[in-house]
C-alpha cells in the first residue's frame, strides 16, 4: 500500500486522523475553511491558522472504480472505488478516499453496485502502513 505524504502544512490534519478526528484548516482571523491545508487563507491573505473538528459526515459527490493497470500498491485490490466526499458542515470542502464496507476492511470489500451520487456517508479511520488514514462507510448500509 501507499502511504500519504506528510508535509507542514498537513501534518495536523494526520495527527488529528490519527487521534479519530476528522478536523479541517480555517483561517483563524476570517474563519473561512479551506483544504488541502495551506499557510496562506485564499480568502483574506492572513497566515494566522486553526483546525476545526467535523462532524465526519459526507455524501458522494463522485465515484470511480479504477482497474489495471494501476500502481503496485494498489494493483491487488482491484476493483475498488475512489470517492470524493462532500463535507455537510462544510460543502465546498471536499475529500479524496474509498467507500468501505466498514472500519478497517479493505478497499474492495464494498461492492461498486451499492455506491450512489449523494450518498450519505462517515469518516472511519484506518490504520495504513502507521498512518490514520480517513475511510468512509454508508450511514445506512
Amino acid at each position: 500500500m501507499l502511504t500519504p505524504v506528510v508535509d507542514d502544512d498537513g501534518a495536523p490534519f494526520w495527527q488529528y486522523a490519527a487521534q479519530g478526528e476528522l478536523r479541517v484548516q480555517a483561517c483563524a482571523d476570517c474563519g473561512e475553511l479551506r483544504f488541502p491545508p495551506r499557510p496562506c487563507c485564499p480568502h483574506c491573505r492572513s497566515f494566522a491558522s486553526e483546525w476545526r473538528r467535523m462532524s465526519g459526515r459526507g455524501r458522494v459527490w463522485s465515484y470511480v472504480i479504477p482497474h489495471p493497470p494501476l500502481l503496485p500498491g494498489y494493483a491487488e485490490q482491484a476493483p475498488y472505488n475512489a470517492i470524493v466526499v462532500e463535507l455537510v458542515e462544510a460543502p465546498r470542502i471536499r475529500l479524496v478516499g474509498n467507500l468501505v464496507s466498514g472500519p478497517g476492511e479493505p478497499l474492495n470489500s464494498l461492492s461498486p453496485e451499492r455506491i450512489r451520487i449523494g450518498a450519505r456517508v462517515q469518516v472511519v479511520f484506518t490504520d495504513s502502513d502507521g498512518v490514520s488514514v480517513p475511510r468512509w462507510v454508508l450511514e445506512r448500509p
